[in-house]
């Protein structure tokens, strides 16, 4: 039986490790060389690097991951819906541990049964959505599901929902909100169940395989947060984890760039096709919404015409400057024909910042693309598969070219050079109030 075992921690090199994604490097100024010198890191910073850099050797001896697997095929229809998966599978790309445990990726399978209590949670946060996974746990497996989470809840009626995995005599058995309210009938199994939990505004529902069980509405709602899967007691096994984000507003109306800001100066043609998707040819050039967002998903649809052409969606822009914001970058060339050595960053990745971990989109192919930003943290799905997770741990700036911004800014896309011409359609906002 392959088996992948991971004992994940709290610290941020761990998180390195296990994402398979380098430190973050350093601050980008474009007026000048980005290059660091010799003189620039003193000795005590170079003594930290090289222990950082032996632990992490040490600790890839003894752990070894899987950086970017295979990716598990989404269906077109699950795509249109704006599904993507939380869990690719084969690692931990995308999670982080709140306490020592002996999480573990075993078989497409996220299991764990001794260690500290606490939750193995995403690094990206969420507000509305549909959680659809399946979970196996011991007939005596006291567990959770939690929602809306706080990365270490105290109170389960304050700072988190937590959907209980638990036994009929438990207080709170299967399918019951902790603290909230208790399931009658609870479903017991301990064999492979499948629950859908639809996470609404005010409202919380869920089925288990295929039978609503829950329909709670809590009049003083948490508006967001981080989703847990959690060990307390008990051997419990966790696998599909895949989500849906809900109550996204269009940002594009298919008909002309009403709510946009065209720059008729520059080299960039925005137009509205016959099919009703948004163009960019030439450029260099940039078009920007009028509304101003901080935290958010975004869900698009995007085809290139031409093989690895360039272009980008800036985010948290400086709005009417040029292109002053993050970019997720578009661009799906690859190094010999390698999906693991991105081109030029990726589709996907933060340019500059992180590169893709696998190019998964296609030239000449409509694609999908879902990003979710939050404080100083951006994550990005292709295809419904996670490959960026960057935290921007840079000080604070009113210009994300050379530091942390999270004040809200607009969102732009780029035309890159004369040679761009690709199409975008289905664009999509929900803020994280």
């Amino acid at each position: 039986m392959k088996r992948l075992f991971l004992t994940l921690t709290l610290s941020v090199l761990s998180l390195a490790i296990l994402t398979g994604c380098s430190p973050d490097p350093p601050p980008v100024d474009n007026s000048r060389s980005t290059a660091p010198t010799e003189q620039a890191i003193d000795s005590s910073a170079k003594s930290e690097q090289t222990r950082k850099s032996q632990e992490k050797q040490s600790t890839n001896e003894l752990t070894p991951v899987i950086p970017s697997p295979e990716p598990i095929a989404v269906s077109t229809e699950d795509l249109h819906e704006g599904w993507i998966r939380l869990f690719d599978g084969g690692s931990f790309y995308g999670w982080h541990a709140e306490s020592e445990a002996n999480w573990a990726v075993e078989d497409g399978t996220i299991t764990v049964s001794e260690g500290a209590q606490g939750l193995l949670r995403t690094t990206s946060e969420f507000t509305d959505y549909v959680l659809r996974l399946e979970f196996k746990a011991d007939k005596t497996t006291n567990s959770g599901i939690f929602l809306r989470t706080a990365g270490q809840p105290a109170d389960p009626t304050k700072d988190c929902y937590e959907f209980n995995i638990a036994p009929v005599d438990n207080p709170f058995p299967t399918g019951s909100l902790v603290g909230r309210t208790k399931i009658e009938n609870a479903p017991t199994s301990g064999e492979w169940q499948t629950a859908q939990i639809t996470v609404l505004g005010n409202q919380i529902k869920a089925l288990i395989d295929g039978n609503l069980i829950l329909d709670y509405t809590d009049e003083n709602p948490i508006p967001r947060g981080f989703i847990g899967l959690q060990l307390n007691s008990g051997k419990v096994a966790f696998r599909n984890i895949m989500l849906q984000p809900l109550s996204l507003e269009s940002i594009f109306n298919g008909n002309d760039l009403t709510g946009w800001i065209e720059y008729p100066e520059m080299d960039s043609t925005f137009s509205v096709t016959d099919d009703g998707d948004l163009n960019v040819k030439n450029g260099r050039g940039q078009l920007e919404t009028e509304g101003h967002y901080a935290d958010f998903i975004l869900q698009l649809e995007c085809i290139s015409y031409a093989d690895a052409l360039n272009s980008g969606l800036f985010l948290r822009c400086i709005p009417g400057d040029v292109m002053m914001g993050y970019e997720s970058q578009i661009q799906n060339g690859m190094k010999d024909g390698n999906p693991l050595t991105p081109a030029d960053c990726g589709t996907g990745g933060i340019f500059r910042r992180q590169d893709a971990r696998r190019i998964i989109a296609k030239d000449k192919q409509w694609f999908h693309k879902t990003i979710v930003m939050s404080g100083n943290h951006i994550a990005v799905w292709v295809n419904g598969y996670q490959v960026s997770d960057w935290y921007d741990e840079r000080q604070a700036d009113e210009n994300p070219r050379r530091g942390l911004r999270t004040e809200a800014g607009s969102i732009m896309i780029q035309g890159h050079d004369p040679t761009t011409n690709l199409s975008f359609r289905n664009l999509r906002i929900a803020e994280l109030k």
